[in-house]
């Protein structure tokens, strides 16, 4: 597959591609055009990438409560969001991400709330079985996953990424609170954060409801 057939595939242009993928708009032109040649491990990593980005955040309908699945541990039985997600992962019984409102309690930007129920992961649609369970999608890269006391969850900006991805079943509250957060202990600045270009707009719109959320 060549570098357009994928870019293609996405519906980027040039110019959101190279964003998007923290390439040179300049380098993406001349691969296309054939002055360069890209290297094939770059080639193998952006195809992988790219596969990773099509097929995730294919949820677009929130689980209901159903009798015949198995029930996760209460966040109400547990003091601290950390201390659920151990037990959550440990009942779940194999290997997940924690994404979206779970990253953020992760991050330790949001300390989520006593009668949650939804657990958003990335991980094989057998964790389906859960009550409660939103699967994003099977495969994420490493390099959007970070670790704390072996739970794993997205980074900060792979969270804002996915949170815009599927803000029409996400209660945003979590993501406000974070974003505003950020903004607080890094002087009142959002340098360090970026998302994907077609989600460029709704930040723009995010990180001005995050600072009348910091200033209320």
């Amino acid at each position: 597959m060549t570098l357009r057939e994928m870019r293609i595939q996405l519906g980027d242009t040039q110019s959101e591609f190279a964003t998007r993928y923290h390439i040179p708009f300049r380098t993406v032109q001349n691969w296309e055009t054939g002055v360069r040649k890209p290297p094939e491990y770059i080639m193998n990593l952006l195809e992988q990438r790219i596969q990773e980005d099509l097929i995730n955040r294919k949820t677009v309908i929130l689980p209901k409560y159903n009798p015949l699945k198995k029930d996760l541990p209460k966040r109400s039985d547990f003091i601290g969001a950390m201390a659920w997600l151990r037990a959550v992962r440990e009942c779940i019984g194999e290997p997940v991400v924690f994404a979206l409102d779970e990253a953020l309690m992760c991050q330790g930007n949001f300390g989520g709330r006593s009668d949650e129920y939804l657990v958003w992961v990335y991980g094989k649609d057998s964790v389906s079985r859960f009550n409660g369970v939103v699967v994003l999608g099977n495969k994420i890269s490493s390099y959007h996953v970070e670790s704390k006391n072996g739970i794993e969850y997205t980074c900060f900006n792979r969270t804002l990424t996915d949170a815009f991805a599927n803000e029409a079943i996400l209660d945003m509250q979590g993501i406000t609170e974070a974003v505003s957060r950020y903004y607080y202990i890094n002087g009142d600045s959002f340098d360090g954060l970026y998302v994907q270009p077609e989600y460029q707009a709704r930040f723009e719109r995010l990180a001005d409801e995050a600072r009348e959320y910091y200033t209320n």
